[in-house]
């Protein structure tokens, strides 16, 4: 996984990877951006493409949320 130094970790990194990873809405930010879990680590990722909230499991592909998964009214 990506840390915050910009370092990869572990077998999939959510930046540069083929595949996309699940991961949870922590917090949202500003400028449709968001902190989400994977599991992993703490990553900021857009939100931009997706209608999506704290709690949501999310599809993200190099930091950029593509589905929602598990909706928080689900």
């Amino acid at each position: 996984m990506s840390t915050p130094d910009g370092q990869c970790h572990g077998e999939v990194c959510i930046t540069c990877s083929d595949q996309a990873v699940s991961a949870q809405i922590v917090r949202m930010l500003s400028g449709d951006l968001a902190l989400v879990d994977t599991g992993g680590c703490v990553e900021e990722v857009s939100v931009a493409l997706v209608d999506a909230a704290v709690g949501a499991t999310i599809l993200v592909h190099a930091k950029e949320a593509i589905a929602v998964i598990v909706d928080v009214d689900d």
